[in-house]
């Protein structure tokens, strides 16, 4: 019997590289804290994890080397976060919030991994018989 990694691994290895880009966009906020004009973006993962489940998303590879999620059907779920104070140089980076989100996100990505572990270690010991 052939094993679906599509469903022993569920929606955690989009998950990963989901919460991989957030990272890599709430960095670019950090960074850019003091940048005049610079606007904070953000994803809505609820929302981009909603759309995979009901499988909104038009995901196609077109060769079995590729990954599930390009990077395009990431960037249309990039939000500008709206300040709650604006600044005089325009920037809406707001860096407690940033630092806050970054956290979360780095809870959310560990949280993934180690369920991810554990259904990779439960099928090493299914294919070894324990």
């Amino acid at each position: 019997m052939p094993i679906n990694f599509d469903k022993a691994f569920g929606v955690h290895d989009n998950a990963l590289l989901l919460f991989e880009r957030r990272t890599q966009l709430l960095t670019a906020n950090i960074a850019n804290a003091d940048t005049p004009g610079y606007k904070a973006r953000d994803i809505d993962f609820n929302k981009v994890l909603q759309g995979a489940q009901s499988e909104q998303l038009s995901m196609r590879v077109t060769n079995q080397g590729h990954l599930p999620v390009s990077t395009n059907e990431l960037n249309q779920h990039h939000k500008f976060r709206i300040p709650d104070q604006s600044s005089a140089d325009g920037n809406t980076v707001d860096v407690q919030k940033e630092k806050a989100a970054f956290a979360e996100n780095t809870i959310r990505y560990q949280t993934t991994l180690n369920i991810l572990s554990r259904r990779i270690d439960g099928l090493r010991n299914a294919f070894k018989g324990e």
